[in-house]
């Protein structure tokens, strides 16, 4: 590993960052929309759900697009479309209008997660690998942490939600010419692809990572089936891996996204200011990023199965847990940081396997389409809870928190279940010549 490809990696994480405050935004903002426009918590879990219902829909059909046209085009692409939704917003003059917007941006920061998380896999060697993707995956809680602390000491304080939304926007557009001056194209998709002038594309990228060049590609028999996207489902040993860590992935963001999404407006429900509820998701982030952190020397010395199985259990104890309530504000600072401190490291574990998984011609294919699967949980989740609190009472928090910690146990079974191997490597079970590189 260079010093070029870790700074792809350091981009790759600050732009998870980014994605990670663009979905916190609507958690932070959360007590003034309800206070401004007086609507109540079903309503608010549709607002909250809005970008989450995006980010499937743009999982789905931009991670096809990072496979189609180039990892570094599409991230481009979704960082405009990002950009244009947080704009705009910040102006919204009602829910609907609200909920079209944070539509849009959670389109493009779906289909920026699938070609972000190819870039790692396809940036770094095999033995810094997951220690990469454990750093990449931990930008997603350091963007709330960076964003709480923003929204807490200045934005909140010094402004209104709407400045949330508006200072998103500018972030995103800053990040626009860095992705376009510091990320070459992976060599991994010009070798999939095999685009005019493939060699010099892939020299190209060889170079800027100080790695050894290459005279030619190997020869595809004319007679070798062409990989096809597709394979993600009609591959008999890919449709499997698919289909249980798209299912997987879902059930767990269902209490994943419980935290994230319901935890500042629980809080300042319980008689604490707008600021200090906001502190508590701040809290949960840096739980969040030191679990994704440790999850990632773990994973190094014991594969990705056991710990990843170990912390959705503790991860859905600990989500119960969170709904006994806190008389303090440190108290409930400490329920929500060990709540995310678990399931984030199990994030980290589904993200390693969405890299092992699926081979590079169809990487971020598959990483998007399980992404797009996994948000239909994290879209259902705070419409879920919301529904819950309506039917049993705003008071019941402890019933409702250990009903949505059962999605992590679903996820440990699925998980369990998983037929892990390295799709790259098992070159036999791809419809292509065993000597296409991937």
């Amino acid at each position: 590993m260079n010093v070029r490809q870790w700074i792809v990696v350091i981009l790759m994480i600050m732009l998870n960052a980014l994605d990670g405050f663009d979905v916190l935004s609507s958690a932070f903002a959360a007590p003034g929309i309800s206070a401004e426009w007086g609507i109540p918590r079903s309503e608010l879990g549709v607002v909250l759900s809005a970008e989450l219902v995006g980010m499937g829909v743009g999982s789905v059909l931009l991670g096809g697009m990072a496979d189609r046209f180039g990892r570094k085009l599409s991230m481009l692409g979704c960082l405009l479309v990002m950009a244009v939704g947080m704009y705009f917003a910040h102006s919204a003059g009602g829910v609907a209008t609200l909920t079209v917007w944070r539509l849009l941006t959670g389109i493009g920061i779906g289909g920026m997660l699938a070609a972000t998380n190819a870039v790692v896999a396809e940036t770094t060697s095999k033995s810094s690998r997951s220690i990469a993707m454990a750093l990449y995956v931990i930008g997603y809680p350091l963007g709330g942490v960076i964003g709480g602390f923003a929204a807490q000491m200045w934005l909140l304080e010094v402004y209104d939600w709407r400045a949330v939304f508006l200072f998103g926007a500018v972030v995103t557009a800053v990040m626009i010419p860095l992705v376009a001056l510091l990320m070459p194209e992976t060599p991994a998709y010009y070798a999939a692809r095999r685009p005019a002038n493939a060699v010099e594309k892939i020299n190209h990228a060889l170079r800027i990572f100080g790695k050894q060049l290459i005279a030619q590609l190997p020869e595809i028999s004319p007679t070798a089936a062409k990989p096809k996207v597709s394979d993600i489902l009609t591959n008999p040993r890919l449709r499997p891996v698919t289909l249980m860590l798209a299912f997987g992935y879902m059930f767990h963001t269902i209490t994943f996204y419980f935290i994230l999404k319901w935890a500042v407006k629980i809080v300042a429900d319980s008689g604490f200011s707008q600021p200090d509820a906001a502190s508590t998701l701040t809290y949960a982030n840096i739980g969040g990023a030191i679990g994704g952190l440790l999850f990632g020397f773990l994973m190094k010395r014991w594969h990705i199965r056991a710990p990843t199985v170990a912390m959705l259990a503790l991860g859905a104890v600990a989500v119960t847990a969170f709904g006994f309530g806190q008389d303090s504000l440190w108290g409930w600072r400490m329920t929500a940081f060990f709540a995310m401190f678990t399931t984030n490291a199990a994030i980290v574990g589904f993200y390693s396997a969405f890299a092992l998984g699926f081979p590079a011609y169809a990487r971020a294919t598959g990483t998007g389409f399980v992404l797009g699967i996994g948000r239909l949980g994290a879209a259902s989740s705070p419409i879920i809870a919301g529904l819950l609190f309506d039917a049993l009472g705003n008071d019941q928090l402890l019933p409702v928190s250990a009903i949505m910690a059962m999605g992590s146990v679903a996820a440990l079974i699925l998980f369990l279940l998983l037929p892990l191997r390295d799709a790259d490597a098992d070159v036999g079970d791809k419809p292509t010549d065993p000597n296409v590189p991937v």
